[in-house]
């Protein structure tokens, strides 16, 4: 069956590089982000993000992967501990359908005084049943409940996107 791509690798490169500017814009004068990547993909998303930054910014990043169940997201940890403190948030992940993974995703950042968090998807969907709204988004697409969009990702590169 052929895929019905909605993003190549190229266009996907240059929304991943448009984002990071707009990361830019939005944070002026600001240091030290965290870029916490929803596991498996966000994460391989937040490093791309990571070393968009870095080329284009004096943005201090640290990564960590936000581990949960999509499914049953009620137990979220992180990959590797570390101060929170008056730190900015950036939540990421490849498709935000729903809201539910992201707005659970959030759970071990709640309990820090945070100077800010902010939401990254490389797609969504305009489907919100939980009140989370990404503050930068690769390609916003109107889909049916019954269709899905994969991200493909391979290593650290992102290959593209599929409406199926």
């Amino acid at each position: 069956m052929d895929k019905n791509y909605i993003l190549t690798p190229e266009v996907a490169a240059k929304k991943l590089r448009r984002m990071a500017y707009e990361i830019l814009e939005n944070n002026f004068g600001e240091k030290d982000f965290i870029l916490a990547g929803i596991r498996e993909n966000g994460t391989v998303i937040a490093r791309n993000i990571q070393s968009l930054l870095k080329e284009i910014s004096d943005f201090s990043t640290e990564l960590v992967t936000v581990n949960l169940d999509k499914n049953k997201p009620q137990v979220v940890s992180l990959n590797k501990q570390l101060s929170l403190t008056n730190k900015i948030i950036l939540l990421i992940d490849d498709v935000c359908s729903s809201g539910k993974t992201m707005l659970y995703a959030l759970k071990p950042f709640l309990e820090t005084d945070l100077k800010k968090i902010q939401t990254l998807v490389l797609v969504e969907r305009s489907h919100n049943a939980f009140p989370v709204k990404p503050d930068y988004v690769g390609l916003s697409l109107a889909t049916t409940l019954q269709e899905h969009i994969f991200v493909e990702v391979a290593g650290d590169r992102v290959k593209g996107a599929w409406l199926e």
